[in-house]
């Protein structure tokens, strides 16, 4: 099986990354992942790339089998993880096309499960800092250096999304 140190979640019509890749499929504990994964190389390294709703947007945001996704990227050798979102934001300073670099995260679903410990293992993992501040780094200096407008800290509040339960609901709401 490929490795890879780097992953790339791809959201919302970010459904590809390379031209030439290998595609792998993992079975993991909590199920497939959203899609297969592709391996390939950028600037020397090995990166792997899954997009998150899967390809053609499958799944809708609360059904993404998230822990089958990281699963299968630890098990491939995944040590950092590129995780880019779309979302919008209450504060009037930020605007459409600026970039947040999260530092924080206020995680408020509660139809899904939270943790990969749910037992018979009891483990606590702190979440003071919950971003890597390596990564964290890179990207506001990319952000800089691109001249993009970029907001160095950041908090994310996850909250549940519309959900339906038939198609019509769902067309409804198109």
């Amino acid at each position: 099986m490929r490795k890879a140190q780097i992953g790339i979640f791809g959201g919302s019509g970010f459904y590809s990354l390379f031209d030439q890749a290998e595609e792998v499929e993992i079975e993991t504990p909590y199920g497939k992942p959203s899609d297969k994964i592709t391996v390939g190389e950028i600037a020397g390294h090995k990166v792997a790339f899954l997009p998150r709703h899967g390809k053609g947007h499958k799944y809708a945001p609360h059904a993404i089998p998230f822990l089958a996704n990281l699963w299968a990227f630890k098990e491939i050798g995944v040590t950092l993880i590129i995780a880019p979102t779309a979302a919008g934001s209450l504060q009037p300073n930020i605007k459409p096309g600026e970039f947040v670099v999260c530092d924080q995260f206020v995680d408020q679903t509660f139809s899904r499960p939270s943790t990969f410990y749910n037992g018979p293992k009891v483990v606590h993992i702190s979440c003071a800092d919950p971003y890597c501040p390596q990564m964290r780094e890179v990207a506001i200096k990319a952000c800089n250096n691109l001249s993009i407008p970029v907001h160095e800290k950041g908090t994310v509040v996850v909250i549940e999304g519309p959900r339906f339960s038939t198609k019509a609901e769902s067309r409804w709401y198109q």
